[in-house]
């Protein structure tokens, strides 16, 4: 009886090790496209084999080094002014991941704030702060940006205030539900007993017991912010040119799918393996961090 619990448990875990391997994978692929684009973005400088507004004419619409007509010194081919398409990918990871920096570094700490203070305090405030978090939620991001970019004009600042004017909604929603839930927990209690100000149980009792979704969702956003940026300069409400945003670059060689691919497809691609990574990144956190999901 012993040994056929044994075998059991020994198949048990030969079926589970393929599943341990794939989780791994989603933690260690992510980390390591991130990390690369982030160092990129951050040496770009030092990495990028041309300035990124480097002009040629002579050299315009090269192929990439692989195919027939390409050369090895511009190995992702040049853009149709001629400009060396690998340095403004790289050039364009770092307006990308600036721009989610800041936008993340906003938004989670207004939505944090917001969110903390609605659910703890309740009743009126709680009402108020949520009627106006459904206000936020209620208008498009991208119409803001427009509406912004008409009266003060395109340009980096312009997509950070864009997307820094209705982001922090979501995290409001998300961080009142996590406080609604901490207002009645046996710690919480006891701190208000002993005299603790409602400022100090958010600050040092609550917000610490937050931390891990809040993780999971600034991982989730990073994508989505750099999507969104893509998109507003893809209609030409974000990064003016000849700023080599990723979204911008799709845009310019859209004129050139048929004869020049390559000048929308590897910032296009560039956008999927970010987004890609940080949404597997954010669903791995999600089942490690959350403990309801937590795998044994």
């Amino acid at each position: 009886m012993d040994t056929t619990r044994l075998v059991d448990f020994d198949k048990l875990a030969r079926r589970a090790r393929p599943k341990r391997i794939f989780f791994q994978l989603t933690f260690i692929i992510p980390v390591v496209v991130l990390s690369v684009v982030v160092i990129l973005a951050i040496f770009a400088p030092l990495v990028a084999p041309y300035p990124y507004d480097q002009i040629n004419m002579s050299e315009r619409l090269m192929p990439p080094f692989f195919m027939e007509e390409g050369n090895t010194s511009h190995i992702l081919g040049t853009d149709h002014m001629g400009r060396d398409v690998l340095s403004r990918v790289i050039y364009g990871a770092q307006i990308s991941f600036s721009i989610a920096l800041l936008v993340i570094l906003i938004t989670s700490s207004i939505g944090t704030v917001v969110g903390i203070i609605s659910g703890y305090m309740g009743g009126r405030t709680d009402a108020f702060l949520m009627r106006v978090t459904d206000i936020s939620l209620a208008f498009p991001a991208i119409l803001i940006a427009i509406l912004l970019a008409a009266t003060l004009g395109p340009g980096y600042w312009t997509v950070v205030i864009a997307l820094s004017f209705l982001g922090w909604a979501p995290y409001a929603r998300l961080m009142r539900g996590e406080a609604l839930q901490l207002r009645e927990a046996d710690f919480v209690t006891q701190a208000r007993t002993i005299g603790a100000s409602p400022i100090r149980v958010m600050v040092r009792h609550i917000f610490p017991n937050i931390v891990n979704p809040l993780i999971i969702i600034v991982t989730l956003a990073v994508g989505m912010v750099i999507l969104t940026e893509a998109v507003l300069s893809y209609i030409g409400a974000g990064i003016p040119p000849p700023n080599p945003s990723w979204g911008a670059m799709v845009e310019e060689g859209r004129v050139f799918i048929d004869t020049a691919w390559w000048i929308s497809f590897f910032p296009g691609a560039a956008i999927g393996l970010v987004v890609l990574s940080g949404n597997f990144l954010g669903d791995w956190l999600r089942d490690k961090l959350d403990p309801r999901l937590r795998q044994i």
